[in-house]
């Protein structure tokens, strides 16, 4: 393995230098820190307002244009009612998950996804115990609009390599 590269608990690593000479995306590197927020699903409204207008301009500009004002409301409405506000932030929905299990959290993270044909956000976090190495982890589903758990954790145990 090169001296430039190495594996360890923490992930693997590359210098600086050769992140920059190998032109790593900024998306992959993991050289950069700082804070990150995951942007809210209420974005949409703003596809929502375009689709709106587009039908208001579609109504008064094409001669029969009443199909498609139709179906661009139709796809407006459906883009108002899935704009979802994110009230949990990862670090709320890793607070809450960590919650309801019944051992010590060490390693743990947390991915958005989206549930039903109106794309409710809900944050899968997974959780590890804190013994070294972990003897359990623990996968717990919170709604990242309510706050609740949205299902009963899964929670098994993890055998010694």
């Amino acid at each position: 393995m090169s001296d430039e590269w190495r594996v360890d608990r923490e992930g693997i690593h590359i210098d600086r230098e050769l992140a920059d000479e190998i032109a790593i995306e900024e998306d992959l590197d993991a050289n950069i820190e700082g804070p990150y927020r995951f942007p809210s699903p209420e974005r949409r409204r703003a596809s929502g307002w375009v689709f709106v207008v587009t039908a208001i301009i579609a109504l008064l500009t094409i001669e029969g244009g009443w199909p498609v004002a139709v179906g661009l409301g139709l796809l407006a409405m459906w883009m108002f009612s899935s704009s979802w506000p994110l009230n949990l932030d990862e670090h709320q929905a890793l607070a809450r998950a960590a919650s309801v299990v019944d051992f010590p959290i060490g390693h743990a993270s947390a991915s958005v996804r989206f549930q039903g044909w109106r794309s409710r956000p809900r944050w899968s976090v997974l959780l590890y115990s804190a013994t070294e190495p972990p003897d359990r982890r623990a996968l717990v589903l919170v709604d990242a609009v309510s706050g609740e758990v949205a299902d009963l954790p899964y929670v098994e145990a993890i055998s010694a390599p």
